[in-house]
């Protein structure tokens, strides 16, 4: 492949609503697009935003940028969308993702009841952050609400000792819980074997990564891997975790490190790879007050993919993002 140029677009995008994280609230989304072009005239695109507080380090973010501007256009030269390219199957048309709904102690019913109505099935709600007896307490009255085949998709943030962890598992185990992330404070795979062996649905790890090795896989301790390319360093990285974890039998599911649609549509085309059957972690767009590119459509909680050869992303604040 014949890279004729490269050049890097600053962009700093405003939220429309802080962002909590550990080291406080986010106000914009910083970033930069990658722009390559070949010989043939092709563009490929990629997205680098650090952000330390969801360990998306500079070079990992880097890495993912590159990465995704190089498989953008070899996905063009080879006439596929990205996620065919990826997976040797069909394009997906569309992936489910999650809603997310914030602190479980703080929902209420409206809000809950407004998301089920926009057609989302599984709702991420954060736990931990208040007693655990009371959460219980709110997700007994919130599952009243929930229709056949809905469920809660926890996040517990590192909350808890053992102790909690396994108390709070095992009070919930007749709710409609989809899975729970990081449920320890100081994880180790031991320690999360024993509280999955506690409940049928899935324990997630997310943060924890330095616990993902070979040994993670020959004796899995939970039952789900949460992928974020940033992080990981890039869409192949990721397709190898995928296809070690589905042999381990641990199922994937593909989140956002709060990207512009740049980096949304490189991990939505992932996600569509990797497990087009799960539901994901990408309604994220919304965030943003302004965006690099046309967000992906959302409709009765499926990001419609676009069907176009490559990435399919269309930058319209590339030439005019400021530093």
């Amino acid at each position: 492949m014949n890279i004729v140029s490269a050049d890097w677009l600053p962009y700093r995008l405003a939220l429309k609503h802080p962002w909590q994280t550990s080291q406080g609230n986010l106000s914009e989304r910083r970033g930069r697009l990658l722009r390559l072009r070949s010989a043939d005239g092709r563009t490929g695109w990629g997205d680098c935003a650090p952000l330390p507080e969801f360990g998306i380090a500079e070079a990992s973010a880097t890495a993912f940028a590159e990465e995704s501007a190089l498989l953008d256009l070899a996905a063009q030269r080879a006439s596929l969308p990205l996620d065919a390219w990826l997976s040797g199957r069909a394009a997906a048309d569309s992936i489910a993702v999650n809603a997310s709904l914030g602190a479980v102690s703080t929902l209420t019913d409206a809000t809950l009841e407004s998301a089920l109505a926009t057609g989302y099935r599984v709702l991420k709600l954060k736990v931990g952050s208040a007693p655990w007896p009371s959460e219980i307490a709110r997700l007994e009255e919130l599952s009243a609400i929930l229709p056949a085949g809905a469920g809660f998709r926890l996040d517990a943030n590192a909350a808890w000792n053992m102790t909690e962890a396994g108390d709070f598992l095992r009070a919930c185990r007749e709710l409609p819980i989809e899975s729970l992330e990081e449920p320890l404070t100081a994880p180790t795979a031991n320690g999360l074997r024993k509280l999955q062996e506690l409940v049928d649905f899935a324990l997630a790890i997310d943060e924890s990564q330095h616990l993902v090795n070979a040994d993670f896989f020959r004796q899995p301790p939970v039952r789900r891997l949460v992928l974020k390319p940033a992080r990981h360093g890039g869409l192949l990285r990721c397709m190898d975790l995928g296809l070690k974890a589905g042999a381990a039998g641990i199922d994937c599911i593909v989140t956002s490190s709060l990207e512009s649609s740049c980096g949304l549509l490189a991990c939505a085309h992932l996600a569509a790879a990797i497990a087009p059957g799960a539901t994901h972690g990408l309604a994220t767009a919304d965030w943003l007050a302004e965006d690099t590119g046309q967000p992906l459509p959302l409709r009765a909680g499926r990001l419609h993919m676009p069907g176009t050869e490559g990435s399919g992303f269309v930058a319209t604040l590339a030439d005019s993002a400021t530093d």
